[in-house]
């Protein structure tokens, strides 16, 4: 099975990385990832400025672009024949109303408005300076893939998964399908005297639905939602 991985971190990110050990338990995959980091594009394309697609090595290719021009690119160019497309693992949450502003859910997004299916991989982070343990990642990407990929291919349809930051040596997150939170994130921004607005919304401290994806994560399970475009 082929599989087109990118994501909105870059194409060097480590949960790229993590993403790629898990994806080659069941298949073929080829990176097509931003040469840069693209945090926060949601889906913006590339309209009249070129687009330069590099090699970066064997089956991987960096995209000077968006995470959706990845996906334009990957599977009209390097692997049309793709079964799946992937996207992650990023460092950080992409929960509830971040699914509008996420690079890595558009990567996936554009994927399915022309036909491919795919699943968005996103790693909540808490507060604090604790580095994220990818390799406990992979693994649950791995667990994860073993339950979407034998689900029938919906069209329309994608997953987004989000893991918990949880501490070293706590038990395996379950795996818990859960809709995606209807809140806004906090509306708030610092004023300086020149005008300048800096956003402080706290994201940590968020509305929740109790059951929804928010929540699910925060309370340290695996949350998986299945968004349906059409």
């Amino acid at each position: 099975m082929n599989l087109l991985l990118s994501n909105d971190d870059g194409i060097d990110a480590p949960g790229l990385e993590a993403l790629l050990a898990a994806a080659r338990e069941f298949g073929n995959p080829v990176v097509v990832a931003p040469a840069t980091p693209q945090s926060g594009v949601s889906h913006r394309v590339t309209w009249e400025s070129r687009l330069l697609l590099e090699p970066r090595g064997e089956d991987h290719f960096a995209v000077h672009g968006t995470p959706a021009d990845c996906a334009r690119l990957g599977l009209l160019r390097v692997a049309p024949d793709t079964k799946w497309v992937l996207s992650g693992i990023n460092d950080g949450g992409n929960l509830g109303a971040d699914v509008y502003y996420s690079g890595t859910v558009a990567a996936v997004r554009e994927a399915v408005l022309h036909g491919w299916p795919g699943i968005a991989f996103s790693h909540y982070r808490r507060e604090g300076n604790e580095d994220l343990d990818w390799a406990r990642a992979t693994r649950w990407t791995v667990r994860v893939l073993n339950e979407l990929l034998a689900r029938p291919i919906e069209r329309g349809l994608f997953y987004n998964v989000n893991f918990p930051h949880l501490a070293p040596g706590e038990a395996e997150p379950p795996i818990v399908f859960c809709p995606l939170d209807p809140h806004p994130l906090p509306l708030s921004y610092r004023h300086e005297e020149n005008g300048e607005h800096y956003y402080n919304g706290h994201y940590h401290s968020r509305q929740r639905t109790v059951g929804a994806d928010v929540d699910t994560c925060f309370s340290g399970d695996i949350a998986v939602t299945a968004i349906r475009l059409f």
